[in-house]
């Protein structure tokens, strides 16, 4: 048999694994070792390039402080601070709680950088809250699981800088450009919540109250801070994306360790009482953590990334493999016998969406943006708008199966099978969906913001 028979035995054997309930990490690693025996590739090659992905992946460096960055502000109650303003401003309408998530994924996003932290943050603090509130436990996994999506899009975002090195494309252009698609799949995926809870009848209505909105808008002074820090460092020049997760997570840690003995000596015993109870004095100051609960935060962090970290190696030897078996060049050429401006562009984007639905962002990124990049320039697409478009097909990803990895992250902090999810991704793969091609069609969303040049 030839070797393309053989690669296609290897593929149809993984996926029935898969569908079987094997772990994607080992589903991804299985096809590898069965496509490196079919073309002649050791495995000492394969333990080499995850091994150089760990030491010389750049991007990877900030994945840990991002996770972490993200635990510390759940641990000290920023988090809650920022899901409370949210639910303050929405809680009036039908499905106002799950909409609020959605919202404080996107607020959550512009400080961890990283769609996994905010599917485990706000999953993890919203979803019992949904549960209570009379939504289903499947649907409010869900909602958690594709508000993360835009932990990618909004800035800061590592992928936007993977993206920017390979292009050379100034990062932040590319963090400007992503400001207004994000805002508008968190305000798509709202919408979606909006007529499907409002189908089910699901959620408790609160009254719209200016009080509650300014007592919660105080509350969360530190996390509009933090946001604001981020934002301001990487596009000053102050600190590289990686600094600036550095620098959240000190200021993160200050502020969680300052907070206890002022909470404390405050008597603000429980951080769950209503926010019409508590003073505006107690509003300004988080729960925080004392020094001796870091090491188990670290830990949580920990193995989080020990979940990523893997499956983005062993998807990056994976694109490896496809480049020697020529996936990279058929796929070139693909695309550019589509012809004009229009077909080019979606034909790339079905390529983003399929890929996506198989592979992490990262590797998605390195196989297809030196490919598919170029060939769009050539027709007239605008370099930093096609960038938006990649990456808003890459983050789409995240809650496409199979792969779907917010799908696992969500369904492993709120104890919800993964095959249950599915169901109640579907609104929100459309919403997603549709702002993408909105986003495709209309350059301006993408560059207005951008300085003049």
């Amino acid at each position: 048999m030839t070797d393309g028979t053989w690669i296609a035995i290897v593929s149809v054997g993984v996926t029935v694994l898969f569908m079987l309930g094997v772990p994607v990490f080992l589903v991804i690693a299985y096809w590898v070792i069965g496509a490196s025996f079919v073309i002649g590739m050791t495995l000492d090659n394969i333990g080499a390039a995850m091994s150089d992905v760990f030491t010389d992946g750049f991007a990877l460096l900030a994945m840990p402080l991002f996770i972490l960055t993200g635990d510390l502000i759940n641990r000290s109650g920023i988090a809650r601070r920022l899901s409370d303003f949210a639910y303050a401003c929405l809680g009036w309408i039908r499905g106002g709680l799950a909409m609020a998530s959605l919202g404080a994924c996107g607020l959550f996003a512009a400080i961890s950088g990283s769609n996994s932290a905010t599917t485990a943050t706000i999953g993890s603090m919203l979803h019992p809250e949904m549960v209570k509130g009379g939504y289903d436990e499947r649907f409010s996994a869900a909602t958690a699981a594709a508000g993360g999506t835009v932990g990618i899009i909004i800035p800061p975002s590592i992928i936007f800088i993977v993206y920017g090195f390979l292009l050379s494309l100034p990062i932040s252009d590319l963090f400007v450009a992503g400001i207004l698609p994000g805002a508008f799949m968190v305000g798509g995926m709202m919408f979606a919540c909006f007529l499907v809870c409002l189908a089910n009848k699901w959620g408790i209505l609160i009254p719209l109250s200016p009080s509650r909105v300014t007592k919660t808008a105080l509350g969360a002074w530190l996390g509009f801070f933090a946001i604001g820090l981020v934002l301001w460092g990487i596009y000053t020049g102050k600190f590289s994306p990686t600094e600036a997760a550095g620098v959240t997570v000190g200021f993160c840690v200050i502020v969680g360790v300052l907070c206890l003995p002022i909470y404390k000596l405050m008597g603000s015993r429980s951080e769950d009482r209503p926010t019409s109870e508590k003073s505006y004095g107690e509003m300004l100051v988080v729960r925080g953590f004392t020094p001796w609960e870091l090491p188990s935060i670290t830990m949580r962090s920990a193995q989080i990334t020990g979940i990523l970290a893997p499956l983005i190696a062993i998807s990056v030897v994976m694109q490896q493999i496809l480049s020697l078996l020529g996936a990279q060049q058929v796929i070139g050429d693909f695309v550019i016998s589509m012809g004009g401006y229009y077909a080019v562009l979606f034909t790339a984007m079905a390529i983003v969406f399929v890929f996506g639905m198989v592979l992490e962002s990262l590797p998605v990124t390195i196989i297809l943006a030196p490919i598919l990049a170029p060939i769009a320039h050539s027709v007239g697409v605008e370099p930093v708008h096609f960038a938006v478009i990649f990456l808003v097909g890459a983050s789409i990803g995240f809650v496409t199966p199979p792969y779907g990895l917010n799908l696992y992250v969500a369904s492993g902090v709120t104890g919800v099978p993964y095959f249950r999810l599915l169901r109640y991704t579907v609104p929100y793969l459309v919403a997603l969906i549709t702002v993408w091609i909105i986003v495709a069609l209309t350059p301006e969303l993408a560059t207005i913001l951008l300085p003049e040049r």
